[in-house]
């Protein structure tokens, strides 16, 4: 069976008062159908049989769904490959004897709690600004009650498919939080059901947005490529023609 040796140069840090700096491990006999955050595991039971310091890393589904494992690896947000996030990475997409450099997510909205864990309960304030939506609750509808057009209704799964990451956040050059509130709020805009309170939301989210200091957006497209969902930079878009229109009626 082959197994791999990788060095790995990890971000350490306290919190977000502390300086930080990247402390180095090697790992051999490592299987390259390990996922990424099981090489972390083991570096970390390694660490608590020495009775050292762990590494602290946040994570919960593993599967590509929950955002929380949010990594930048060797420069790039989330990794090498496009649309998977870091719980998604094998390390049989890295050569035996690679060096990695492994750190967290760098936004001044995002501040370190711990090691490679970031704070990124702003994105969480900018949803909940957003308030609610219309509709009847209690039994489920009849499936049928309320036509969608099918263009209409992809739109919506796609953006619905953000899953809060950040990533988009780090990778762009001004920290902007863009392509999130930007799907989130196509997600809802573009179904009949979130159309009542269109309005108040698009101004609150964005307000919100500003208000959590995240920079504005200038389009480079960095933000689309590091996505693990591959959100287009088209919700961006409709989302400054919605703000225009509603700060202006």
């Amino acid at each position: 069976m082959r197994v791999m040796k990788l060095t790995l140069h990890i971000w350490k840090q306290k919190g977000s008062q502390s300086k930080g700096q990247f402390v180095s491990y090697q790992l051999d006999q490592l299987s390259p159908d390990l996922s990424f955050l099981e090489m972390l595991d083991i570096l970390n039971e390694s660490l608590i049989k020495d009775k050292k310091e762990p590494i602290a890393f946040d994570h919960d589904c593993r599967e590509g769904i929950c955002g929380s494992c949010s990594l930048r690896i060797n420069g790039s947000s989330h990794g090498p490959n496009r649309g998977q996030a870091s719980c998604q990475i094998h390390l049989r997409q890295f050569k035996d004897g690679d060096e990695l450099w492994i750190e967290p997510f760098r936004a001044k909205s995002f501040p370190v709690i711990r090691d490679l864990i970031v704070d990124r309960s702003a994105l969480d304030r900018i949803v909940q600004v957003g308030g609610y939506i219309s509709v009847k609750t209690g039994s489920a509808p009849e499936a049928h009650s309320i036509p969608v057009q099918k263009n209409k209704a992809d739109t919506a799964f796609a953006s619905a498919a953000c899953i809060g990451c950040g990533a988009c956040v780090d990778a762009c050059k001004n920290a902007s939080a863009s392509l999130f509130v930007g799907a989130k709020l196509m997600h809802l805009s573009s179904l009949p059901q979130g159309k009542t309170e269109e309005k108040t939301r698009t101004l609150k989210m964005v307000q919100q947005m500003d208000k959590e200091g995240f920079g504005a957006c200038s389009h480079t497209g960095k933000c689309e490529a590091v996505c693990p969902k591959e959100i287009s930079l088209k919700t961006i878009a409709q989302m400054n023609r919605n703000f225009i229109k509603h700060s202006l009626s």
